[in-house]
């Protein structure tokens, strides 16, 4: 059922207005109105949208007890495609061009009926369609916590938050905008009114002479989502030169692991982009050579332990997405205390994160910076790990 079992895989997002409080039977009421098949409203492209309750693919049930969990709302979008099977759409073309064609004196059709002949092909398989059987259907659960107002997406497909954003916005009235690292590093600046500095913020020069000035794949010059890339190798630089255990503004600590995938590219976008699975791949002499060389990461598999509770995630760098997230197994043995304590590990870990990038945003935005850039351009050039020529 979405985010209370497995593994799980999520994109942030902040819900725009006011928070909604307590969610109560008007949320499901609405989640009702909306659900697949009710409205009966296909796009042009023949995709459908609707939501579903989250036990099954064709759960349309909503009620306080299963969607509703520890002032968290749960639920689910679903995506009907309708796809005409192109190799028997041609097919069936050809039968009907064959009879049309049959009593031509040159035995050639002609470009009359090849056309009649696809318009009729076209029917029958409409008409085979009507039943549902060329129809792909795909679910992404969906939680929206209302303590933090954050929608956490179980995709990261833009084509489904396309869906999804139209769909939020017509069943409860507001929008939601990415919580990627620009956005983040703003919003855990702005307490300690450091926000000058991440506006501020360019591309740092890691590497001297191969460093740019600007990230290829980041689009919006406005955007500060590369902080996230270097977020990523501060932590390898933290981890391998100075702990693997990061003091947090909380008071608490959090150790850390880099493991299992390692997936780095070049901002300049010449030298592309290099994928390392390993359960140590930061150690390995190749993804040393590709950090030497100016590469970034743009994304790490990681093992964080906080507060005795261990998470096992791979975090994508500029939208900070997490992706097969492993929790710890629940403790409770009732089924509710299970749903609700699942509800408080995704917290807890959401909160791990954000305390986690809050340590680096809270150097990278201060004075502080210029030392700590300094520090991780001698770790990457030292004598005992080699030299490379940059290339980046």
């Amino acid at each position: 059922m979405g985010f209370f079992s497995g593994r799980v895989t999520f994109g942030r997002y902040r819900v725009q207005g006011p928070s909604p409080g307590m969610f109560g039977p008007e949320h499901l009421q609405r989640l009702q109105t909306h659900a697949i098949g009710k409205q009966k409203v296909v796009s042009a492209d023949g995709v459908e949208c609707g939501w579903t309750a989250g036990d099954h693919l064709l759960d349309t049930s909503f009620d306080l007890e299963k969607n509703i969990v520890n002032d968290a709302l749960h639920f689910c979008l679903r995506v009907d495609t309708m796809r005409l099977p192109g190799d028997l759409l041609r097919a069936y073309a050809q039968i009907e061009l064959q009879g049309l064609a049959a009593n031509n004196s040159s035995g050639i059709p002609s470009a009359k009926q090849k056309r009649e002949a696809r318009e009729l092909a076209r029917e029958k398989l409409e008409e085979e369609a009507r039943d549902g059987r060329f129809i792909k259907r795909k679910v992404f659960p969906i939680l929206w916590d209302a303590p933090s107002n954050e929608l956490l997406v179980g995709s990261t497909s833009a084509t489904a938050l396309d869906r999804l954003h139209q769909l939020f916005e017509d069943t409860f009235g507001c929008g939601f905008e990415p919580l990627g690292a620009g956005q983040q590093a703003f919003r855990l600046a702005e307490p300690r009114q450091q926000t000058r500095g991440v506006d501020d913020a360019t591309p740092a020069s890691f590497v001297p002479g191969s460093s740019p000035s600007e990230v290829a794949w980041i689009v919006d010059e406005h955007s500060r989502d590369f902080l996230g890339n270097e977020y990523l190798l501060w932590l390898w630089y933290m981890l391998d030169s100075e702990s693997d255990t990061l003091a947090l503004s909380d008071g608490s600590e959090a150790a850390l692991m880099l493991t299992r995938t390692l997936t780095l590219e070049c901002p300049r976008g010449q030298t592309g982009r290099q994928s390392i699975s390993s359960d140590g791949p930061t150690r390995l002499p190749e993804a040393r050579r590709a950090i030497q060389s100016g590469k970034l990461p743009r994304k790490v598999g990681l093992i964080i332990v906080r507060h005795d509770a261990q998470y096992e995630l791979t975090l994508q760098a500029e939208s900070l997405a997490v992706s097969g997230a492993k929790l710890p197994a629940p403790e409770a043995s009732e089924e509710r205390a299970r749903l609700e304590e699942r509800v408080v590990q995704v917290r807890h870990l959401l909160e791990t994160l954000d305390l986690l990038y809050d340590a680096f945003t809270a150097k990278r935005a201060s004075d502080q910076w210029s030392k700590e850039l300094a520090k991780m351009q001698k770790w990457l050039t030292r004598e005992e790990r080699g030299r490379v020529s940059a290339v980046g």
